[in-house]
C-alpha cells in the first residue's frame, strides 16, 4: 500500500528540504504524528529516529533509519515496527522561488497485518490527506 502527495509553496528549495529533512519536524506538519525524536546521527544518512502516532486510535511506534540524503533534491528514510515496514521518500523540485514537494510513503504490512492491510486503505487515505494540509500550512509558515 503506498500514499503520494505533493504540495507546492512559494519557498526556496533550500529552505523546504532543511526544514523537512529534519524528520523532527513531522510534529509540526503530521497530524498523525505524537512525537518524533533524534536517537542518532546528524540528520545524514545513517541517522535514526524514533516516531510514535496515533493510528485509528493507536499508538504505535516505528524506528526509521535515514537512507538517502540528498540536499535540495532527495530525502528518503526506512521505518520499521513488528507489523510494518515503511518507505519514505520525499523528492524536491524548485523553480523560480517555488518548491514542489512529492512524498510517497509506502507500507509493507508483516505477519497478521497483511491480512486486514486492505481493509486500513481508507484510513490510509485519510492519513495522507491530513498530512498533505499539515505539510502545505507548515511550509506557508517558514521564512
Amino acid at each position: 500500500m503506498d500514499i503520494e502527495r505533493s504540495v507546492t509553496v512559494d519557498r526556496p528549495v533550500d529552505v523546504v528540504f532543511a526544514y523537512l529533512s529534519d524528520f523532527t519536524t513531522t510534529t509540526e506538519w503530521d497530524p498523525g504524528t505524537v512525537s518524533t525524536e533524534r536517537v542518532s546521527g546528524d540528520g545524514d544518512v545513517g541517522t535514526r529516529y524514533r516516531n510514535t502516532s496515533s493510528f485509528m486510535g493507536r499508538r504505535t511506534q516505528l524506528d526509521y533509519l535515514v537512507t538517502e540524503r540528498v540536499p535540495g533534491q532527495r530525502f528518503a528514510l526506512r521505518g520499521e515496527n513488528p507489523t510494518v515496514v515503511a518507505h519514505d521518500t520525499m523528492t524536491f523540485v524548485g523553480q523560480n522561488g517555488s518548491t514542489t514537494v512529492t512524498y510517497r510513503a509506502d507500507f509493507e504490512f508483516k505477519g497478521i497485518a497483511r491480512l486486514v492491510a486492505p481493509l486500513l486503505a481508507p484510513a490510509l487515505k485519510r492519513l495522507g490527506d491530513d498530512a498533505e494540509k499539515g505539510m502545505r500550512e507548515a511550509l506557508e509558515r517558514l521564512e
